[in-house]
């Protein structure tokens, strides 16, 4: 698979990025790409990138999974990743490839698009780091059940149709204080579900050229369409995304002392005074 060649940053069109400038960094947002046609994004190179990636950094099963999964309910389908990508159209199985800027390639794609906003991401939230990539290739009618994650997240939708809704982050109506100090301790990402959530938060109808932002720890789910689906999430960090997890696993150690802490603030700049006290308590490996 050969290199990309010149800049990405026209992949998000002026009012895909004015629309994500005032988003960023707290409010989901649905908007608009131009990566759909990328041929490292065609199936057979995904494939092919299958064959190029440990098993360790590649998930898949069969994909009839409820909203609410169980982490320990997916199901082995038989197949070789690669064949799984190529068999996609019958199989009823979802495949993630995780780590997608372990490969050369695919990592200069990554870089090219984040470049192209990185003066709205980088005067709010600081640079961008521990850049990842992950590629989604469902069958049709997969679920991904509901959850959260600790990363800035976009996901690029390049083929298929899928319906994805995203909810407000740090919402306890939707994950509870005690669901993020879970996670942060080392828990699964999978949220309790409940049937009233399925008409709340942003629902995004999802076709290749749409993309979605979900802020940092915003509970989402999605679920596939009628055609297989292809999609790539492109993750970053920032120093706020990390004092906002040392936050909750602060939280969690006051809990324990009978305390009751509060939700931290969404705005990057409120939670330093508890991140401060934990990362003092791991220089001194009083904690994890």
């Amino acid at each position: 698979m050969n290199a990309p060649t010149g800049t990405l940053a026209s992949a998000f069109p002026a009012d895909a990025r004015t629309a994500f400038a005032a988003a960023y960094p707290n409010t989901p947002l649905h908007f608009g790409h131009q990566l759909h046609t990328h041929p490292l994004l065609s199936r057979e190179s995904l494939a092919q990138l299958a064959d190029a990636t440990p098993m360790a950094d590649i998930e898949y099963n069969l994909a009839d999974l409820p909203m609410g999964a169980d982490p320990d309910a997916p199901r082995a389908n038989g197949l070789t990743p690669a064949d799984t990508i190529r068999t996609i159209d019958t199989n009823g199985s979802w495949v993630v490839l995780k780590h997608i800027q372990n490969h050369p390639a695919y990592r200069q794609l990554l870089e090219e698009l984040l470049a192209g906003l990185s003066n709205i991401v980088e005067p709010r939230t600081g640079p961008m780091v521990t850049l990842q990539g992950f590629i989604f290739v469902s069958s049709p009618n997969a679920v991904t059940p509901y959850h959260f994650d600790p990363e800035h997240n976009i996901l690029l939708q390049i083929e298929g149709d899928k319906e994805m809704r995203v909810y407000p982050p740090h919402d306890e109506r939707f994950a509870s204080t005690i669901e993020h100090e879970r996670y942060h301790a080392g828990g699964h990402r999978n949220l309790p579900w409940r049937d009233d959530f399925a008409d709340q938060g942003l629902s995004c109808m999802m076709t290749p050229g749409s993309a979605v932002f979900v802020p940092v720890m915003s509970p989402h789910w999605v679920r596939v369409g009628s055609k297989p689906s292809i999609s790539l999430s492109i993750t970053w960090r920032s120093e706020w995304s990390y004092r906002e997890s040392e936050t909750h696993r602060m939280n969690a150690l006051l809990r324990k002392f009978g305390l009751n802490p509060t939700m931290p603030p969404l705005w990057p700049d409120h939670a330093k005074g508890k991140t401060t006290v934990w990362r003092t308590l791991r220089k001194l490996k009083l904690v994890d």
